[in-house]
């Protein structure tokens, strides 16, 4: 009888074994694979059973493409600079070097317990001067391609985290990261110009192997689209507003026209029995953020008092300022044409402005319009000289018709806009530039970098618009390295976003002190085959990480244009009724004592079996009881099984061989809850095998061991040695499957009277139809009362008598 299974002193033993003698070295002959988790902030509430899920899922695929060859690259780091570790170190009343420095102690403890097989050689961390001086360096050289620079402007600003934030960190019109209401600021900010790579991160979207859904989240992010701008005359001035519209062939149809508040004319515009109701309203717009602006389901607008001129008919057309629209969208100034828009038609019914139809099904004007007409298709009717024409033909022809004309001209426009790059804080990367009073903005000389952040008592938000920097005076006072004058440093600092744009590639070449990262190392080891994490990154982490590598790729610093081949989203682990786990709400559930309980076999595998990974699944602790008794029943059927000595059967053979066919068919389809259930139900026949052969025989249980083991690499290892082997299961080799083999020699076929199952028979595999029929009427002869009109076989599937 076989010792029983001690996932305690099994766990202890492997953990010290793989210290001394790693399973994954580069031994120089295999082919690399690169898999990588988006690596974690070290918040101090430390790691969760939702943390657990993603770093299993890329462990087991880790350890999986070990086993078919590949020297795995599976590095880990820290994200910890920025926000979230700022304000919990401002909670906390520690400095964040101080709070940053034990999370990441106390969260790479937690991590260890998965037993990854994460090389900590490769370890990065973005508050280390070694790596953010190449974080630095890449702002320089954007710096000096003219793709960093600064701009005065209103910015979204959160005032609990009292920062400027870009669009993309403001969520519902609240701070991603704390919740508050997000205003406006006027402030000086360092931009990067991301909009300048528009086309081409639209554009080799369709080289990726990601999910549907993320590309699509990408492509409405950058927001291309075809149109015109079309000049309007200001009646009675010698201003002309500029709109920009992807209908133009409904040029005809516009009775009004719409202004951001931020329009450089909106206030200007206002006659005088209108300004104070416009200088209100413009106003009350900067105090909203352009989230809040673009979702208000009720639209509010004020009219100017002034016209424009349409362009194509002369009609003299009111000019209204209305928060929907953004300054920074276009051209800040939009036509509207209420019959064909739903805004506009809702916009105009409340302010009782004209509406104009201008497409008609059929070439048929509707009368009394109670909503607009939306449809793509139509003919065009008040329309002038357009009259008559398919509106799909005149809205690709209008644009040059307008251009021609020379009331406006063709042109592209985006939603992407370029990336609010300042933040008003402390704990970040010291942005390496020096304002010389002669020479201008100057970037820190590379030879100089890092410059570092220096160490402060104070580091709490001003809440003036200045980082605590500002008040430094011996780090902000210098020289300016052109011209030697007096100078001062720029006091803003970078966003958390900034070292997790490209730590990816840093993993490689960590050591390096001379190159971000070498071109050898680059060219043998990256990009990233697969990453995995959450779909929360879809637009922002991963849009910023695709601009920077398409940048380094752009001056030479590496040889490829995407950083991740494959992308996979893992679903959230929620506590109950889906509620996300947070300290907060009392419903976080620590790994630590499952561990204990259960074993980290057991909690990983119980992470894949709770549901579909790319699902939410919500957690449920007694679960895990089923999975750790797979893992004592399959401990004691490896181990009896070993004892035995059983010898290998045909039934033995063919199950094998359905094993390996069946796990790696789920395995490669991510399908990681259904190889979970798979290990289980195979188990189960093993185990009722063996109860007629005494024992499963050692190549079969062998063959399984190594299925198991990226699942459970501890229970496995300690069979693995139990069967005699001397080097790590990890060694070994992905089984494959013959389908000769998996065949089976005989079939159940059910036999039905007149569609109705009434037996059924074992018969041949190969049988052909008119032996299969034989053996059905005899299983069934008793039944046969009537005259056989038919008979027919569906081979495998289904024997049918049909009788009178």
């Amino acid at each position: 009888m076989a010792v029983p299974y001690n996932h305690r002193a099994i766990e202890t033993k492997w953990r010290e074994n793989w210290e001394k003698h790693p399973v994954n070295v580069d031994d120089g002959k295999k082919e690399k694979y690169y898999c990588l988790d988006m690596f974690p902030y070290p918040s101090g509430n430390g790691l969760h059973v939702g943390h657990w899920r993603g770093y299993v899922i890329s462990d087991v695929w880790s350890r999986y493409k070990m086993l078919n060859g590949y020297y795995l690259i599976h590095p880990m780091g820290w994200d910890a600079f920025g926000l979230p570790a700022e304000n919990y170190a401002i909670k906390m009343g520690v400095h964040p070097a101080k709070s940053t420095a034990e999370n990441v102690s106390n969260i790479k403890k937690q991590i260890n317990d998965i037993a990854a097989i994460y090389d900590w050689d490769m370890e990065v961390n973005t508050t280390d001067p070694e790596f953010y001086k190449w974080t630095q360096w890449i702002f320089v050289k954007m710096f000096k391609e003219g793709l960093a620079y600064e701009k005065e402007f209103p910015i979204n600003w959160c005032p609990s985290c009292k920062t400027g934030l870009a669009n993309e960190e403001v969520v519902n019109g609240k701070c991603e990261r704390c919740g508050a209401e997000v205003t406006k600021k006027n402030l000086r900010q360092w931009m990067l110009k991301i909009t300048a790579y528009a086309d081409r991160l639209l554009n080799d979207l369709d080289k990726l192997d990601w999910p549907e859904k993320v590309k699509k989240m990408q492509s409405d992010w950058i927001g291309k689209s075809y149109g015109a701008e079309v000049d309007f005359p200001v009646d009675g001035r010698d201003e002309k507003i500029t709109v920009y519209t992807t209908r133009p062939d409904t040029l005809y149809g516009a009775t009004f026209m719409v202004l951001a508040p931020e329009h450089e004319l909106a206030a200007a515009l206002a006659t005088e029995e209108k300004r104070a109701e416009v200088e209100k309203y413009i106003y009350d717009a900067s105090m909203k953020s352009n989230v809040d602006r673009l979702q208000d389901k009720e639209k509010t607008g004020v009219f100017t008092g002034s016209y424009a001129i349409n362009p194509l008919n002369g009609e003299k057309t009111p000019i209204w300022l209305s928060d929907y629209v953004l300054a920074d969208y276009g051209t800040g100034a939009i036509m509207c044409v209420p019959a064909h828009d739903d805004r506009d038609f809702e916009f105009a019914k409340k302010f009782d402005i004209p509406i104009v139809q201008v497409i008609a099904k059929d070439g048929v004007e509707i009368e009394n319009m109670t909503e607009a007409y939306t449809e793509a298709a139509g003919t065009m009717i008040n329309s002038g000289e357009w009259n008559g024409m398919e509106s799909a033909v005149l809205k690709k022809e209008a644009p040059h018709i307008i251009e021609k004309r020379g009331l406006g001209k063709a042109t592209v426009n985006y939603k992407l806009r370029d990336w609010v790059f300042s933040r008003q804080r402390y704990w970040g990367e010291p942005i390496p530039i020096i304002h010389c009073p002669k020479c201008g903005n100057v970037p820190v000389p590379e030879e100089d970098l890092p410059l570092r952040l220096p160490e402060v008592d104070s580091y709490e938000p001003t809440g003036t618009g200045e980082s605590p920097l500002a008040a430094i005076d011996e780090w902000v006072n210098c020289k300016c390295p052109v011209c030697g004058a007096d100078a001062k440093r720029e006091t803003n600092t970078m966003p958390q976003w900034a070292g997790s744009s490209w730590y990816f590639l840093r993993y490689v070449d960590s050591k390096n002190t001379e190159e971000l990262v070498s071109k050898e190392k680059a060219h043998k080891y990256l990009p990233v085959d697969m990453y995995i994490g959450g779909v929360e990154h879809a637009v922002l982490h991963l849009l910023y990480s695709r601009f920077y590598t398409k940048f380094l790729y752009d001056i030479g610093a590496v040889d490829f244009e995407e950083p991740f081949t494959k992308l996979f989203n893992q679903g959230m682990i929620t506590g109950k009724n889906g509620i996300k786990m947070s300290k907060s709400k009392g419903n976080v559930v620590s790994p630590d004592d499952l561990v204990r309980d259960y074993g980290c076999d057991s909690l990983r595998m119980y992470e894949l079996f709770v549901g579909p990974p790319e699902l939410d699944a919500e957690w449920d602790d007694r679960g895990i009881d089923g999975v750790y008794r797979f893992l004592n029943r399959f401990w004691k059927l490896a181990a009896d099984s070993c004892e035995a000595g059983a010898a290998e059967t045909k039934e033995m053979v063919k199950l094998r061989h359905k094993l390996v066919f069946d796990i790696t068919q789920r395995l490669e389809s991510f399908s990681l809850n259904t190889v979970i259930s798979g290990f289980m139900e195979y188990n189960n026949k093993f185990i009722e095998l063996a109860k007629k052969t005494g024992g499963i025989d050692k190549e079969t249980m062998e063959t399984f061991i190594i299925l198991l083991a990226p699942f459970a690499p501890h229970i496995t290892e300690e069979l693995w040695e139990m069967y005699g082997h001397t080097e790590s299961v990890f060694e070994s080799r992905w089984p494959k499957h013959d389908e000769e083999a998996m065949k089976d020699d005989e079939i159940e076929i059910p036999v039905q009277i007149n569609g109705k199952t009434r037996g059924v028979v074992s018969v041949p595999a190969d049988v052909s139809k008119e032996d299969a029929i034989a053996a059905g009427k005899e299983v069934i002869a008793d039944k046969l009362t009537g005259n056989i009109v038919k008979e027919i076989y569906v081979p495998g599937k289904i024997i049918n008598i049909v009788q009178k």
